[in-house]
Parts: structure tokens; sequence; C-alpha cells
């Protein structure tokens, strides 16, 4: 299926967000799926999963989480991200992840949600969301704040999804009505066991529908191929779970 893809800008409450918005190349309306970026944010890596996704049939919208600092890319990357051995991009990322506050993602979401029900190219009714790493946070969020209007949510080498804090995302669950999926790294230190099993607590015990599997051998960011920590294997296993996922729950 033939896509197009363009950047977008989306009002918000704080501004205005740039994004990348592609979809099937037919101009019909479909169901929206939005993606919420990694830590790297918003650059060709995650471009080319959206168009993906669009040639699955989706309306695809990727917002610039960091869009307060700038328009993507926010800072420069190499053409491989090393995250282990190259602090300089942390020391540069951190202190814009630490401004994604439970507050500013409800906000968010609105804006993003209020963009997708004045697009032509969008079918109306509920969403999916999927998101990787910090985004597997933010996608986790949404489903929680909004929802009416979130279907199906996925996570991917999520961190710190149900920490022992106020904040936590996990904290969420009883207000969920979308399937969820997670695909876990493995041996993730963002990600330990305890948390791993502290999140199925809280899911099970509000009755969310959903699956979490762990992806042996997978680094924490398995499915970003512009990064070392790429798994082949286990970034194939992504794309089947969530193109299942939202099959079920979102038919395109």
């Amino acid at each position: 299926m033939t896509v197009r893809g363009t950047t977008v800008e989306i009002p918000t409450a704080d501004g205005v967000a740039d994004a990348y918005f592609v979809h099937p190349d037919d101009a019909l309306p479909h169901r929206a799926v939005i993606v919420h970026m990694d830590a790297f944010g918003l650059r060709p890596q995650l471009m080319a999963m959206a168009d993906r996704l669009a040639e699955a049939g989706y309306a695809v919208l990727v917002p610039n989480a960091y869009y307060r600092h700038g328009r993507a890319p926010v800072i420069d990357y190499p053409e491989v991200i090393d995250p282990v051995n190259d602090d300089a991009i942390f020391d540069k990322l951190v202190p814009l992840l630490n401004t994604l506050t439970p507050e500013v993602n409800r906000r968010d979401a609105d804006a993003y949600l209020a963009w997708l029900d004045e697009c032509p190219l969008v079918k109306d009714g509920p969403v999916g969301l999927t998101g990787y790493c910090r985004g597997a946070v933010h996608a986790l969020r949404m489903a929680a704040t909004h929802p009416d209007r979130a279907a199906a949510a996925a996570g991917f080498h999520g961190g710190n999804l149900a920490r022992e804090a106020p904040d936590s995302p996990h904290l969420g669950a009883h207000l969920i009505t979308a399937e969820l999926y997670f695909g876990h790294a493995d041996d993730d230190p963002s990600l330990p066991p305890e948390q791993i099993a502290r999140l199925a607590e809280a899911l099970t015990e509000a009755g969310v529908r959903f699956r979490a599997e762990v992806y042996k051998g997978a680094l924490h960011g398995f499915t970003q191929a512009d990064t070392t920590r790429y798994d082949e294997a286990g970034d194939a296993r992504h794309w089947v779970a969530l193109l299942a996922l939202l099959k079920r729950a979102l038919p395109a």
C-alpha cells in the first residue's frame, strides 16, 4: 500500500507541537494510531515505523513530545545511537524527559486527540496507542486518562512502568478499558522483575485485558534499528504482536 507522510503542527495548551502524520494514499479516512516516541525523540527511525503502520491501513501520528524545547530533532544524533557509551546524548535528553510529567502528558493527549478529530483522513471513533521506551509510559498514561478514546495500547521495552512512586503509570490501571500488550526487554534495569510483577498485578486486579511477554535476549531499545540495542528477532516479534493487537481492537 502506498502511503503519504508529512509534518503537521498541532495546537496545544503549551504552544504548537510538530508531528509526523502518515496515512494510506487513498484520500479515505482510516483508524488512527498514535506512536509515542522513545527517549531519543522524533526522527527518521520512528517515521519509518509509522510508515509501516500506515501500510497496514492506519492513519498514524507521531508527535514530538519535546516540542516545548524545539522542533524535531531537538538534538543532533549520530548515524548509529549508542546509548551505553555515549553519555553526552543523555546529558541533553534527561532534562527534557524530566519535563514530561503526567499532567503534561494529559494536556498533550487532549491536543493530539482534538487534532485527529478534525482531520478528514481519520475515521471517527477510538484510536490505538503504541509507545517505545519512555513512550510506553506515555501510552499507558493516555490509556488511563482517556479511556473513552483508547481501544488498544502497546508498550515495548518500556521503563519505569510500575515504580513505587505516586505518579507511577500502573496506578491508573483501574481507569483503563483498552486492551493492552507489553513486550518487555530481557534483563532491563529500567523495568526489573519486581516492576513487571507489580504491573501485571495492578492490571489483573483492575480487570484489564492484557498480555505481557519478556523477549528473551532482547535488550532495552530492541525495536530501534538506528541504535546499538537493536535486535532483529525482537523487532520482528514486536511487529507481529502490535499488528495483531490493532487488528483485534481497532480493525483497519
